[in-house]
């Protein structure tokens, strides 16, 4: 469900007229189908490069850009609903500290990743009241122009953004946190984060393993650094699922296992039961040195592939300050190691279009 005010947070931060969002995808008759010939494109956080992440007018702006999937972290509010946002915390990446009316929202909590956090939490609000909080642009280095204008979006309606686009589109939403989640969010229903999330995805049609034609028409990839909640989404989907992986030094969330035990072939073993691949932080797979140049590669990939898993790396941004010296300020020439060189299945981009543009200029090159 599609309210007006999506709509218009799209033509206010784009400035382009929106199509019109009707749910249910059934806006255009013949929609081409997801490309699979090459890895994927995946708009990480939307088109966050360009536009403050998460938000409608940021998953437009990536689909107008050529991505295959679109991605969102999923979190749940207070008054149990889920919503696209990725900190635990609103500060960073919205206008919160503007709002008087929340000034005693602000406490410090524990979380999995740190001994103290102190913030306005997600799980403090309502979807009412994150409704009237506006998005931000992350970093002080990329355009802030649009700043104060997008709302926090649903789940529903960053699906109804895929399901309503020209051509088909796929979505990739990760249960995030779902440890925090569970903790501090009570549904009436006894349900868990887990089972809401899935549920949303099967109201709205979702479902169908890898490359079935029920998944090709309405293509997902479910994703958590929690393994647990994998197994868990397992046996509530055959939706395709996949496993994040983090910096060497942090442990998973919810099975306190180590990076060392997470990618060895034993684990890899046990988890392709439940996961068609894994997304694993690109500095694990190919470690810089202190200068900031890149070592010898993992064998991780290799791994992965004999196994018949899919490796999705995250993530690839065009800003010097994230690349490494051996591409020379080239965010193509990443690209180009990357898809050529280590041979993943997909990238998670905060900038689809120069993905885009990267792969076309490869297809032109083989022709």
């Amino acid at each position: 469900v599609v309210a007006a005010v999506l709509a218009a947070a799209v033509v206010a931060s784009s400035g382009v007229a929106a199509r019109p969002l009707v749910g249910g995808g059934g806006a255009w008759a013949d929609r081409a189908p997801l490309q699979t010939s090459r890895p994927f494109n995946i708009a990480h956080r939307g088109s966050n490069g360009e536009l403050p992440e998460e938000t409608a007018a940021a998953y437009a702006r990536a689909i107008d850009e050529g991505a295959d999937f679109i991605e969102a972290d999923i979190e749940a509010t207070k008054d149990g609903h889920l919503v696209c946002f990725h900190d635990t915390t609103l500060d960073d990446v919205t206008d919160v500290a503007d709002h008087p009316e929340f000034a005693g929202r602000r406490r410090t909590l524990e979380v999995q990743w740190a001994n103290n956090v102190t913030g306005y939490f997600i799980t403090d609000f309502t979807l009412a009241e994150l409704k009237t909080l506006r998005a931000k642009q992350r970093w002080d280095f990329r355009d802030k122009s649009h700043d104060g204008i997008s709302p926090i979006i649903t789940f529903e309606e960053f699906i109804d953004i895929a399901l309503n686009a020209k051509r088909v589109v796929g979505i990739y939403p990760e249960m995030k946190n779902p440890v925090f989640m569970n903790k501090h969010v009570q549904w009436a229903d006894g349900k868990k984060y887990e089972d809401k999330f899935i549920a949303t995805l099967k109201k709205y049609g979702y479902g169908g393993k890898y490359m079935s034609p029920a998944w090709r028409a309405k293509p997902v990839f479910i994703q958590s650094f929690a393994p647990a909640s994998l197994v868990r989404a397992a046996g509530l989907t055959d939706s395709p699922l996949l496993f994040l992986i983090d910096d060497v030094t942090v442990r998973t969330e919810d099975t306190n296992q180590s990076y060392d035990e997470i990618t060895s072939g034993e684990y890899l073993d046990y988890i392709k039961k439940y996961v068609v691949g894994i997304g694993p932080w690109k500095d694990t797979v190919v470690p810089p040195t202190k200068d900031n140049r890149l070592a010898t590669p993992t064998d991780l990939v290799a791994m992965a592939h004999a196994r018949g898993l899919q490796v999705h790396p995250y993530t690839y941004r065009n800003e010097n300050k994230f690349l490494h010296f051996n591409f020379r300020q080239d965010p193509y020439a990443e690209y180009d190691y990357w898809i050529n060189g280590v041979g993943v299945d997909g990238l998670f981009t905060d900038f689809p279009a120069s993905l885009r543009r990267f792969q076309e200029w490869t297809a032109k090159k083989k022709d």
